[in-house]
This record gives C-alpha cells, sequence and structure tokens, in this order.
C-alpha cells in the first residue's frame, strides 16, 4: 500500500477518534448536568410521543409557522440528513482511492441526489446569511458563532463538490449528467496534472472532514445541541393540556425538608426538573418566543429566550461546579472560560461549593422585574420550535419567590390578601356577590340554594367569577349570557355568595397554597351542589377548572359561553335576525385560544349575526397577542415601557373597526381602557361576544358604554 495512503489511514484513525472522543465527553458531561434536576415521572404514552416526534420534528410544523425561516430550515435539516450518505461516499473515496459506495447501478443516480441535495444547502446558507446579516431580521442574534456555523456547513458542501471534480481528473472519469457540477469543475480544472488534482482533492478531503468533526465537538458546546435534546424535548414533551401547571404536594414537600426550613419553587437550579433541564439545552436561539412575547415588545426586561439562554447557562456552571467536569473543550483552548476554571476550582482539596460559585437564581441569574412581566399567555411555548415550557419556568420562580421568600410586588399582595379574605381581588363584601342580578329584574338568574329550595334542578352552574360579580363593565356580560340561556331555555344556576375565586389569579402569582385551598373548597361546593357541567365567561376560570381541577379530584364538563352560545344558535334555540351594521374585529383571549385551541365558536357567532363583517387583526388566532391581563397582570401596573393594552388596542385600531368584540371580561376591560386611551372610545365600541348576540337575537338597542369619570373599580 501507498505509504502515503497509510500515513491518511493513520491520521483518519487519530483524528476522528480524538473529536468522536470529545464528542462523547460532552455528552456525558450535559448528561449529567441534567441528572442534577428533580426526577418527573411521566406518562407512558410511546404512540401519542412520537406523533409529536413525526409533526414537530420530521414534518417541521411549528417552524413553519414562519414561512421563510421555516423552508430555510426545512432545507438544512433534510438536506444535512441526507447529504451525510455523500459525506461517507467522499470519505470512502479518500481512504480507498478508485472506488466509491457499493451502490451498484443506482450509483449514478445516488450521485446526482447528492449534488442536488448540496446545492440546495449552499442556497440555505446563502438565504440564512442574507436573512441575518443582510436583511438583519431583530429577533436572530447577529454574532461570530452564526456566522461560524453557515461557514461550516458552505466549506463542508463546496470542498465536496471540489473534491469530487479534482476526484474525476485524478481518476480520469469523463463528464457525466450524474455529477453535472463536479464534471463542471473538471472540465474548467482539466489542464490540471494528476498530482495537482490528487493534491487539491486531499485538501478538500481534509477540509470537509476536519470541519464534520469540528461541528461534531461543536454541536454540544453551543445552540446546535438542539439537533440532539430538540428531539428529546419534543419526546418528553407533556401529553396531556398545553400551558397546565404542576401542583405541589405540599405534604410531601415538608417531608423532603424536615430537616431545614420548608422550600416550595424553584429557588436554585436544582429544583428544576430534568424535563426542564433539557429544555435549557433545547434552546435553539431562534427568538420567535421573544419576538411574540408582549412584555418584550412592550420594552419590559422580560426576554423569554433570554430567560432560557440565562438559566442554561446557569446550569453549564453550576454542573461544572457539582460534577467538576469541564464543560468546554478542547479544554487547553478553553482554560479560561469561567465554566473550566470553575470546574478546576471544585477540584481542588477542601474546595467549598458555596465559596467557588452560588449567585442567586433569582437576583444574580434571573431578576424579579424578568418575572413579574410575564402575562403567561404562552405564545413564546406555541412560536417555539423545540417545545420549550417557558411559562412553568416561570411560574416555579414566582413560587419560590411568594411562598418561600414572601416576596412580591405590592398591588399583587393587596389582591392575594383579598382573595384569602373575601374571595376576590378587590376585598369586596362576599356577600354582595349576587347582587349584580339585581340590576335585571326581567333576567331569571337563580341561585343553586334557590333552585333546591323551589324542588328544582339546574344543568349547569353558571361560574360568574369576581369580574362578572363586581365589575360595573362586566356585569353587563353576565347579564346578557343570563338573558340569552333564558332566551333558550337552558337550565342554570349561580353559587352567588357562595362562590370564590376559583384560583387562577393565586396561582399564576405563585401562590400554590392558596390556590389548592380555593380549589379545594369550590369542590367541595361543586359536589354539596352536585355540579357536573360548568359555564362560564371567564377564560381564565374556564382554563382552570378544564384542565387543572383534575388533578384536585373533579371533572365535570366544562364550557366557554361562546361554545355554548355558538352551539344554541347551531340548534336554532338561538336566532340572530336583527341587523347589526358594524366593522368588527375580534380579540383572542389567551386562555381560551392558546391554551385551550377554542377560536372558531366566537367568529362563527359573528359571521352569523346579519350586518356584521368581521376583520381581522394581523395577530390573531394563534398569533393573537396578549391583552395584558393574564398571569395577574391584572392587578400590577406597568411602570417599565409601554403598556400591553394600548399595544393591542393599536393592533385592533389598524383594521378601523368600529368595534372590537372579545370573549373575555379581562380583555373587554383592558381594550376598553386601550380605546381611551388612544381618545377614540366613542367611535370604536368594545362588547363582548354575548352583548352582541344579545342584540341580534332579542332586537335591544345596544347603547355606547359610557365613560365614567369616577376611577373604576379595577385600580
Amino acid at each position: 500500500m501507498n505509504p502515503l495512503l497509510i500515513a491518511n489511514w493513520f491520521l483518519f484513525l487519530v483524528v476522528t477518534a480524538y473529536a468522536v472522543g470529545l464528542f462523547t465527553y460532552l455528552l456525558k458531561t450535559r448528561y449529567e448536568y441534567i441528572k442534577l434536576g428533580k426526577k418527573e415521572e411521566f406518562e407512558d404514552n410511546f404512540k401519542e410521543r412520537m406523533r409529536k416526534i413525526m409533526v414537530n420534528v420530521f414534518g417541521q410544523k411549528k417552524l413553519l409557522k414562519d414561512k421563510k425561516s421555516g423552508i430555510i430550515h426545512v432545507m438544512f435539516f433534510y438536506g444535512f440528513l441526507l447529504v451525510q450518505f455523500g459525506a461517507i461516499d467522499f470519505i470512502w473515496k479518500g481512504l480507498k482511492p478508485g472506488s466509491h459506495l457499493p451502490l451498484g447501478p443506482l450509483y449514478p443516480a445516488f450521485t446526482f441526489f447528492q449534488e442536488v441535495v448540496t446545492l440546495m444547502i449552499l442556497v440555505a446558507v446563502v438565504w440564512a446569511f442574507y436573512r441575518r446579516y443582510i436583511e438583519k431580521l431583530v429577533r436572530l442574534k447577529r454574532g461570530w458563532k452564526s456566522g461560524l456555523v453557515l461557514i461550516f456547513i458552505g466549506g463542508l458542501m463546496v470542498s465536496v463538490l471540489v473534491g469530487n471534480g479534482m476526484g474525476m481528473i485524478w481518476h480520469d472519469h469523463a463528464a457525466t449528467w450524474a455529477e453535472p457540477v463536479a464534471s463542471s469543475i473538471a472540465t474548467i480544472f482539466g489542464f490540471l496534472p494528476e498530482t495537482a488534482a490528487i493534491t487539491i482533492f486531499y485538501i478538500m478531503w481534509w477540509v470537509h472532514l476536519l470541519f464534520l468533526l469540528t461541528f461534531l465537538v461543536y454541536v454540544p458546546q453551543s445552540k446546535h445541541f438542539h439537533l440532539i435534546t430538540g428531539p428529546a424535548n419534543t419526546y418528553f414533551n407533556r401529553t396531556d393540556n398545553v400551558g397546565k401547571l404542576r401542583p405541589i404536594n405540599f405534604e410531601e414537600a415538608e417531608d423532603e425538608e424536615s430537616e431545614e426550613e420548608a422550600s416550595f419553587g424553584v429557588g436554585k437550579i436544582q429544583d428544576l426538573s430534568q424535563k426542564q433541564l433539557i429544555d435549557l439545552y433545547a434552546c435553539v436561539e431562534c427568538g420567535r418566543c421573544t419576538n411574540m412575547c408582549p412584555a418584550t415588545g412592550t420594552g419590559k426586561m422580560l426576554s423569554p429566550m433570554d430567560l432560557i439562554t440565562k438559566l442554561r447557562n446557569h446550569l453549564t456552571n453550576t454542573g461544572a461546579v457539582l460534577t467538576q467536569q469541564k464543560p468546554w473543550v478542547p479544554a487547553m483552548a478553553f482554560a479560561n472560560t469561567q465554566g473550566n476554571q470553575l470546574a478546576v476550582a471544585a477540584r481542588v482539596d477542601g474546595a467549598v461549593i458555596e465559596d467557588i460559585y452560588n449567585p442567586a437564581l433569582i437576583g444574580d441569574v434571573i431578576t424579579e422585574e424578568e418575572l413579574w412581566a410575564c402575562t403567561t399567555c404562552r405564545n413564546c411555548e406555541d412560536q417555539c420550535p423545540v417545545m420549550i415550557e417557558h411559562v412553568s419556568h416561570i411560574i416555579d420562580l414566582r413560587r419560590y419567590l411568594v411562598m418561600t421568600e414572601g416576596r412580591m410586588d405590592g398591588d399583587a399582595q393587596r389582591a392575594m390578601t383579598n382573595i384569602e379574605r373575601q374571595g376576590n381581588p378587590w376585598g369586596l363584601n362576599r356577600k354582595e356577590k349576587e347582587n349584580w342580578r339585581d340590576a335585571r329584574p326581567d333576567v331569571h338568574i337563580p341561585t343553586v340554594k334557590e333552585v333546591s329550595k323551589a324542588g328544582e334542578e339546574f344543568e349547569y352552574l353558571f361560574w360568574v367569577g369576581s369580574m362578572g360579580s363586581f365589575d360595573n363593565r362586566s356585569q353587563k356580560i353576565a347579564l346578557a349570557f343570563a338573558r340569552l340561556m333564558n332566551e333558550a331555555g337552558v337550565k342554570f344556576a349561580i353559587l352567588g355568595n357562595k362562590e370564590k375565586n376559583s384560583g387562577d389569579t393565586p396561582r399564576r402569582l405563585g401562590n400554590e397554597f392558596l390556590f389548592q385551598e380555593l380549589a379545594g373548597s369550590n369542590i367541595s361546593e361543586f359536589e354539596k351542589a352536585g355540579v357536573t357541567k360548568i359555564v362560564t365567561i371567564d377564560p381564565h376560570a374556564y382554563n382552570i377548572f378544564k384542565n387543572e381541577y383534575p388533578d384536585f379530584g373533579w371533572n365535570g364538563e366544562v364550557l366557554h359561553h361562546t361554545e355554548m352560545l355558538f352551539d344554541l344558535v347551531q340548534q336554532g334555540r338561538l336566532k340572530p335576525q336583527h341587523t347589526i351594521n358594524e366593522t368588527i374585529t375580534f380579540h383572542d383571549s389567551c386562555y381560551l385560544g392558546r391554551y385551550n385551541d377554542v377560536y372558531d365558536p366566537p367568529r362563527e357567532i359573528l359571521r352569523a349575526i346579519p350586518g356584521v363583517k368581521l376583520v381581522e387583526m394581523e395577530r390573531n388566532r394563534e398569533t393573537g397577542m396578549c391583552c395584558g391581563a393574564g398571569g395577574g397582570m391584572m392587578w400590577m401596573e406597568e411602570h417599565v415601557g409601554n403598556r400591553v393594552n394600548v399595544a393591542r388596542t393599536e393592533q385592533a385600531l389598524a383594521v378601523n373597526p368600529t368595534m372590537i368584540s372579545s370573549g373575555c371580561p379581562y380583555c373587554l376591560t383592558m381594550l376598553s381602557d386601550g380605546t381611551k386611551a388612544k381618545e377614540v372610545e366613542e367611535t370604536v365600541g368594545t362588547y363582548d361576544i354575548a352583548e352582541l348576540l344579545e342584540r341580534s337575537v332579542l332586537g335591544d338597542y345596544m347603547p355606547p358604554v359610557e365613560v365614567e369619570e369616577e376611577e373604576p373599580i379595577l385600580q
């Protein structure tokens, strides 16, 4: 055998073994870091998990929500998978000159297909470079790392094309349809002597190999680790309801912390579950989450992407200390990195971990301002192509702040105290919770107690909620809905003064203990009254009853009022007949839409009303922007940046509506305030779906909502 070929083989084996060894080490360290998290039980639902893999990994469904970037990624994803066979063939040619993969008569078709794929990837590289550095897409970072990866990929493609062209000159192969690009290169450089062609071939061969192996080692040390953790994160992603918060077992938590003060929520990175830690390493830093975040978009401190990357970097440093494993290799090249220095310091005899690395997770790594800026709208999660659950991280951190540290926003604390004492955020007398029905004596709204006393039965419990019970504007929604149920012959009742808060506000603000106390009390009341079906005008209560109360033993049917009204219209029990000549845009409530996929019923109701012209905002349905009230933000003032509700109102006004409609009393309040801020409240009305349907079915005149001079109850 040629001595140079033997040397080539030797170097190939040494370099490949070294790179594979580094790659294996990196996988092991990241695995050890993830194991620092708490174990979590997973439902054994293999079929559903594989469906998610097929849809979101191989189908690239979420990536294609952004068509341009999605198409680029599809080209990279499938191109890179397919081109690996060409890489194997190219490496084969360098190790055993004059031969190729033994594909027989299929080989010409194989090489042609490989060149097509290679060219496709080069197009994707140029397109991606343009999007990042020329078009300068806001959500994309423009550091050297992203450019380096594009150079890696482009270099891999160019080296194999040029190398194959030189191989044709070397072996005196004629131009062929099966390798049009390589044939063109061979034709252009056909004047080169054989020795020069061989030299260039092996230069390209080694460039290709070194780029490939360097990229292999680089992947676990960069955002491109998502190539491995992304599919894993998708597989382990929850199979139950999206956005559902995991309950805390307080008895179990107190037993575990029996020797020291009990701690609830996430106060250190190890308090996150192992699945949540996979989340951190799955982040591809695409910026889609941040691009859609209402907090980021209005100048708040929170960026969902930065939140995840800061937690990831903190996990890597913490893991380096606790496992004493250096996170960055080759170690000599990265000796000055913080992670490697921490690992070295931790190996010293007598080293005290707390003295080496002990930043406060909340304060030094993540600020309180970031945590309290989140509206829990889930736009970040809906956009994330690798299924990261940002909201659960934030709520777990809030839980620690509220229940362990006793720290929270002053306005939120007042709302929490009022809920605990009176069952509503304003602290109004709970004995007045059923007084709202007195405003419309013509509408029959019985309490459960009254129905029972009369010896009658009801089918649905109408959960009115604090807004419908105490807020003057929201009371009109509750009354309109109740009147429509009367008209359709729906038998319903309310709990009246026995209705407490659903617990959504305390839970989203981080007070899991108060939530569970409220849930237990409400479930007890449901069971006592024989409640099996609930209908509500509040999407937050709708979500928590439907998706989170089952964890505590109540499994009834739950409807949002727009769902019930749509069914009644379809059945002919409610007949929209009076014309409403208005141009209406509909705002999607986050807890109705992204949390529960209810988008069509309210729109179909509007389409059924004669005279209504439905116009959609640019951000609608899945991409709809939050009104700014979720996550407990209804009860807190925005002191930084612009107001979220005003930003959303501006989006609504951009389509020139005469009315803005919603299916949520919180949203309607925020949008009403938005029209006042924009000084259009006299020309653009804000109405709930139930109010519009009542007007169309019963023909009542709908007066404009008065702009009250006195301070509204919500403030």
